[in-house]
């Protein structure tokens, strides 16, 4: 997995790609939330258009990066869910956790 930062107004846009499958990413994740919210930055978007693959690990990792910003008063939304990984949340009920969007664009909105 890789992992790319960009800001648009308040909102942190991390856009994820690649295999999200636990192991090291989990950690590559994780230490992006926490390095923004000691930077006040609470407002995340998880833009997964460019994600091939994700497991149960992976939607674990999700699962830890959502808790993590909303502990902080933050929180973690999804954009560009693909149909696979919608239907790994519709599955899972998690898809009733995670406020999901179709655009970058939306999610950053809902902010507002």
């Amino acid at each position: 997995m890789t992992l790319k930062e960009k800001e648009i107004n308040d909102v942190v846009v991390l856009e994820l790609s690649g295999k999200v499958m636990g192991g090291p990413d989990a950690n590559v994740l994780s230490d992006k939330l926490h390095q923004l919210v000691d930077q006040n930055k609470t407002k995340v978007v998880a833009d997964l258009s460019k994600v091939s693959w994700m497991n149960s690990s992976g939607l674990g990792i999700l699962i830890g990066g959502l808790t993590t910003m909303r502990n902080h008063n933050g929180d973690l939304k999804l954009a560009n869910v693909t149909e696979r990984i919608k239907s790994l949340l519709i599955i899972t009920k998690l898809i009733t956790i995670f406020e999901t969007f179709d655009s970058v664009q939306d999610a950053v909105a809902s902010f507002q």
